[in-house]
């Protein structure tokens, strides 16, 4: 079963930008820019993805997380 998101707060309504969503269950997931360059290892099955810090902080006035 997929999980459901619910878009939180975005930089645009068309899909192809910074987003933040709640799931169900109950974690958050960030649509961004995958960061291919970082340096780090981290397990195949995750990413790296960058997201504006003024997303967090509207989410966050918004009283949205």
């Amino acid at each position: 079963m997929a999980t459901e998101l619910t878009r939180l707060v975005g930089d645009c309504d068309e899909g192809e930008c910074p987003t933040i969503y709640v799931t169900d269950r109950g974690t958050l997931a960030f649509q961004g820019t995958e960061i291919t360059d970082h340096g780090r290892k981290i397990p195949a099955h995750e990413t790296m993805v960058e997201i504006p810090i003024e997303l967090i902080r509207k989410a966050i006035r918004d009283n949205l997380i």
